[in-house]
């Protein structure tokens, strides 16, 4: 699965949040500054292309619907990012971002909890 664009990730969160709709719903749905209709329904026709949106027609409309669950693309693309970034080591990851003071040691031992304390 490919990294999808900034402009296609936004799409795709409104259709994610919005369900499936029209392109006029998922405008709705984008938060300002909007982009163009003609822009959105661009990224939208490229979503569907390369299989992230399924289309229905009616009259002389096309309704929208995810075929990529959001939970998918996130796993897929964070361990692409974790792969390409961090060689494959979320522990450098979650240093990068304690070095950095993206974290902090109580969201450290949080993490560690749910590590020791999985739920099912």
């Amino acid at each position: 699965m490919e990294k999808l664009s900034q402009q296609e990730e936004e799409a795709m969160q409104a259709v994610w949040q919005h369900g499936e709709g029209f392109i006029k719903d998922f405008l709705d749905t984008i938060t300002e500054p909007k982009p163009p209709y003609t822009t959105l329904a661009s990224t939208i026709k490229n979503l569907e292309r390369k299989g992230f949106l399924g289309a229905e027609k009616i009259a002389n409309s096309f309704r929208y619907k995810a075929i990529i669950k959001e939970e998918e693309y996130k796993k897929r693309f964070m361990n692409g990012f974790v792969s390409d970034y961090f060689e494959d080591s979320y522990k450098d990851l979650v240093t990068f971002f304690a070095k950095n003071k993206k974290i902090s040691a109580s969201d450290l031992k949080e993490i560690i909890n749910l590590i020791e304390n999985p739920k099912e």
